[in-house]
């Protein structure tokens, strides 16, 4: 009589083996789902079904004309260095500019941004919108935000401008478009300045000239009310007469001390003493002309010389603000500020991105430190936790 003999590969010994997996399993339970299973979600869709993402880079920096700087102490040119460059301001105006809504709506006007980004191909984990997202500009502005990425290097002072799209040419397009944008931008930041400096400069030079017109007029009043064109001239003329008169009046002094001398009942004398009374009566009358009264030359100088500085003072301000003006215009027709590409926008042959196995491996690496923070945290309630 034969006997019954079990052998491994039988129906019980199947069940026996997946009683224990199930029983592993569920001890093991929580670490199955928090680390386990995330990574093997992580695994499958990096390795399977997350989409190639191309990068094109660019480089750009914002120039401006060599100038002829002007002398500058040494501490004001500390100040100088201490901070921002002109270029440097430049920069970060575009670098605003690149993230800002504005950006993204100029640039949607040359290119239909959003069908780049909602292609069929594209996985539902990466196309636009986003699982629970909804399709409105604001959330694409988020979405672009994360596609594209503008930055300053510090250590170059170079813009850097990355773009991400899931073809080769739309990165490259892309990052085309925008350049072109930031370079129209600048431009229109120089028509901006540009206009600005001419106004101010038109509005000082009206101002010049309301003061000259306005000083010339004064200045003629002045002159005549108070009946003085030339107090140079004026005053020279009168003391060359007094000068004339002098040398009469002298002349006839010594005269009339010869003619006393040798004929002293001369009687010429009477009249030539009358005579020299007479030139010294002119010779106060002409002097009372520059100094020594209220009506003198003298006294209407002060007034003269106060319109004369206004006048010239005036006039020098309009000249200044005349070559300022001209200044403006001429700096106008140039550029003052210009982007330069350092780096051109290139088109990607070979998807850089994601990274799947850096991926997979930091969410196996962030699942199991939540699992471990977790299960410290569970032990520590279980040991300070009172004992029924």
């Amino acid at each position: 009589m034969i006997k019954d003999q079990t052998y491994p590969h039988e129906p019980g010994a199947g069940l026996v083996f997946a009683h224990r997996i199930r029983a592993k399993i569920t001890r093991h339970r929580w670490f199955m789902l928090f680390v386990v299973l995330p990574s093997l979600l992580a695994t499958v869709y990096y390795s399977f079904i997350a989409s190639d993402i191309y990068v094109s880079e660019a480089r750009f920096v914002i120039k401006s004309p060599s100038r002829q700087q002007s002398q500058t102490s040494s501490f004001a040119n500390l100040i100088q260095t201490t901070g921002l460059s002109e270029g440097q301001q430049q920069t970060h105006e575009v670098i605003d500019y690149l993230r800002s809504r504005d950006a993204l709506a100029d640039l949607s006007r040359r290119i239909d941004v959003k069908a780049r980004f909602m292609a069929s191909e594209i996985d539902p984990l990466s196309r636009f919108p986003s699982p629970l997202r909804e399709n409105s500009f604001e959330n694409l502005h988020k979405y672009f935000n994360k596609m594209v990425d503008v930055h300053l290097d510090h250590d170059t002072s170079n813009a850097v401008m990355t773009v991400k799209a899931f073809k080769p040419y739309d990165a490259y397009i892309l990052n085309e478009y925008l350049l072109q944008l930031s370079e129209r931008l600048v431009n229109r930041l120089n028509g901006r300045a540009n206009r600005q400096a001419i106004v101010e400069a038109e509005k000082r030079v009206a101002i010049a000239e309301d003061r000259v017109r306005a000083a010339r007029i004064n200045f003629g009043k002045y002159r005549n009310s108070s009946e003085l064109l030339d107090p140079q001239q004026q005053a020279k003329g009168v003391l060359e007469i007094s000068s004339g008169l002098e040398a009469q009046r002298v002349a006839l002094l010594a005269q009339i001390e010869t003619t006393s001398r040798i004929t002293p009942s001369n009687p010429s004398l009477p009249a030539m003493r009358q005579q020299v009374a007479a030139i010294t009566a002119q010779i106060a009358a002409q002097n009372l002309q520059v100094v020594g009264s209220n009506s003198g030359i003298a006294s209407k100088l002060s007034g003269y010389e106060a319109n004369a500085v206004e006048q010239e003072f005036a006039t020098q301000m309009l000249t200044t603000a005349s070559a300022s003006l001209e200044r403006a215009r001429a700096d106008a027709q140039r550029q003052q500020f210009y982007l330069e590409r350092i780096v051109q926008p290139d088109k990607p042959d070979q998807a850089t991105l994601p990274a799947r196995l850096k991926q997979i491996l930091t969410v196996l690496g962030v699942s199991l430190c939540l699992y471990l923070v977790g299960w410290m945290l569970v032990v520590g309630i279980l040991e300070h936790a009172p004992e029924d």
